[in-house]
């Protein structure tokens, strides 16, 4: 223990004296000061995260710091629209969808030292990322409707000429047309 009756906080860096005292990753905090440093709201054993030497709850740990896109940080079937700038994240750039158009279909171009190509994006795909669909090898990434990029599974996926889609975007775009076709059970639509 240092001169001076106890440890230096982690937060404020003043003396923590033992009936204030609370450790954590080998730090100690005045419990007042063992706070998230997004939010504010008080921690504990159970709800604080560490990244490096900041403290977060686990909420705001998980919207900085966790896996970005469709279906996570939320629960389950949410879906976010919170980019974090409030949690000093800078957004990324919405990657543009790109169709597959693979200028060279010969099955040699579609192999590179014994890996197979994904059609999506021309590169290597290996065994750890690898999903396999409509006859190629995809990246799990990469395996997303043409039409409105949604994340594919093999019970959803349907394929036309190369190219994968949604079930959705699927009926839409080459399913029957007219009165009664495409929207649901029941319903009326004009397609054009």
């Amino acid at each position: 223990m240092p001169l001076g009756g106890g440890n230096k906080c982690g937060c404020c860096k003043k003396t923590v004296y033992f009936a204030e005292e609370v450790q954590c990753e080998g730090q100690s905090f005045h419990k007042s000061c063992f706070l998230c440093m997004v939010c504010k709201k008080n921690l504990d054993s159970i709800t604080v995260a560490v990244h490096q030497d900041e403290i977060y709850c686990k909420s705001c740990y998980g919207k900085k710091y966790g896996p970005k896109g469709y279906g996570f940080g939320e629960g389950a079937g949410t879906l976010s629209m919170d980019t974090g700038e409030a949690l000093g994240i800078k957004p990324e750039g919405q990657t543009s969808h790109r169709p597959t158009n693979n200028p060279n279909p010969s099955k040699f171009a579609q192999k590179l030292g014994g890996s197979d190509v994904c059609p999506r994006c021309g590169n290597a795909v290996y065994a750890a990322e690898k999903v396999v669909g409509a006859g190629n090898s995809w990246h799990k990434s990469c395996f997303r409707c043409a039409k409105c990029g949604k994340s594919l599974e093999s019970t959803t996926v349907a394929d036309k000429d190369g190219e994968i889609y949604c079930k959705g975007c699927y009926a839409k775009n080459f399913g029957p047309k007219g009165f009664g076709f495409g929207q649901g059970a029941g319903a009326l639509a004009h397609a054009q």
